[in-house]
């Protein structure tokens, strides 16, 4: 009976694992998501050139920490995240197509219940003149 009861345990304990990795990577999924679209609806070029507040996907840093404050929507929910998951995002011209192109990932860390630091990236791609440019090119 005591080994049934104690193996049952380390089962349970196991499961509770799996189950908040499972959690936390559909959070981190959710965050990149968020933000892809977020960086999705920016303008290449910002409006206003001499505003230096104003954002676009061609002014972008190259590397910077995301806010989760800004995907997350309840205070109680930020505090929470913010202090369990970080996410960064990475900005590199492709190669070749530099000013036209660019090369976005967000990657998010988090620490799960069992010690072991997680991580999930996402990589897209934005261009210029919008996703279907290469249609309309001029011979």
């Amino acid at each position: 009976m005591a080994i049934a009861i104690s193996s049952s345990i380390v089962v349970i304990q196991t499961g509770f694992k799996a189950l908040d990795n499972a959690r936390n990577t559909t959070l981190a999924s959710q965050i990149i998501q968020s933000e892809m679209e977020r960086i999705r609806l920016l303008a290449w070029s910002p409006s206003d050139p001499s505003d230096p507040t104003s954002k676009s996907v061609s002014t972008l840093p190259a590397s910077e920490g995301i806010t989760l404050s800004t995907i997350f929507p309840s205070d109680t929910l930020t505090t929470t995240m913010a202090g369990r998951f970080t996410a960064t995002r990475k900005v590199d011209d492709v190669f070749g197509k530099a000013g036209e192109m660019k090369s976005i990932t967000i990657t998010v860390t988090w620490k799960g219940l069992d010690g072991i630091t997680h991580t999930r990236s996402s990589t897209g791609y934005y261009c210029k003149d919008g996703l279907y440019d290469y249609y309309y090119t001029l011979a």
